[in-house]
């Protein structure tokens, strides 16, 4: 058995490190793409670049106005986070509470928010926007986005609150803790874990969204986000440069909150472990 697992060792280091460079090929081309004209793109794709051409992000970050569409981004996304865990913390903790018929009608009509594909919600959103007199506002899409997100959102932490022990509960019942008292000392610490991937995961959902935030939202430059304003670097002659580095620029702010959140899911995780 000892041996097996030593000879299985090699193996798995290996396959990591092959996993690890599939996932690192398509950055490092992103990177030094944003680097080099058209002709070497196309020509010597993962080369390095003959011309070290920083005045490529220069070029897309005015071009594309990136400044406010990021400023932009970073609010809309950051608001309708906040908003979609102040909505599901406490739908969740509700649902992960009781076991019963009505639990389980409410718990189905989350679930049936599954059902709706984005492009037949299109209309009647846009609708409802223009009653609302928020068309083309940011306003609207930082209320549209957590509408979206409460299905899967409140279904992952109704999972992760069911996993407090019961005995902890009742402990704390007894030391007379209400009910947002239970909530913010007892379950959000031990659901933790779910709380941070929920805002991975919706961050990356909110931040990638381009269809709504075209229809609703809109184009003009005081309001776009970046999955907006970035298309307006292509054109009949695009300088893929400038495009790819508007991209990478477009992704560090989120590639960074990923990296920080993820980590702080790992801590999480070790803890977790740690006082089981």
């Amino acid at each position: 058995m000892t041996r097996s697992r030593r000879s299985g060792t090699p193996v798995a280091t290996v396959l990591s490190w092959l996993y690890a460079l599939l996932l690192a090929a398509p950055l490092y081309y992103l990177a030094v793409s944003a680097l080099k004209t058209n002709v070497e793109i196309f020509t010597r794709p993962f080369a390095l670049p003959a011309h070290w051409l920083w005045g490529n992000f220069e070029t897309a970050w005015r071009t594309a106005d990136l400044g406010g569409a990021l400023f932009n981004s970073v609010l809309i996304s950051v608001v309708a986070i906040v908003l979609t865990l102040c909505l599901a913390v406490p739908a969740a903790y509700a649902l992960a509470r009781q076991d019963n018929r009505v639990a389980r009608v409410v718990t189905g009509v989350f679930s049936a928010g599954f059902l709706i594909p984005p492009f037949a919600a299109l209309i009647p959103t846009v609708i409802l926007a223009i009653k609302m007199d928020l068309f083309y506002t940011r306003e609207f899409q930082m209320l549209f986005l957590p509408a979206s997100a409460l299905p899967l959102s409140v279904l992952l932490l109704t999972q992760f609150m069911r996993t407090v022990p019961p005995a902890l509960v009742e402990s704390a019942a007894l030391d007379g803790a209400g009910h947002w008292r239970l909530l913010f000392n007892v379950f959000i610490p031990i659901a933790m874990p779910g709380v941070v991937s929920v805002t991975i995961l919706q961050l990356l959902t909110f931040w990638n969204e381009y269809l709504f935030a075209l229809a609703i939202t809109g184009t003009g430059p005081d309001v776009r986000t970046v999955q907006v304003a970035l298309p307006t670097l292509v054109s009949d002659a695009t300088n893929f440069g400038v495009l790819t580095a508007g991209t990478v620029l477009t992704l560090l702010p989120v590639y960074i909150a990923y990296s920080l959140a993820s980590r702080r899911m790992q801590e999480a995780l070790t803890a977790g472990a740690v006082k089981g």
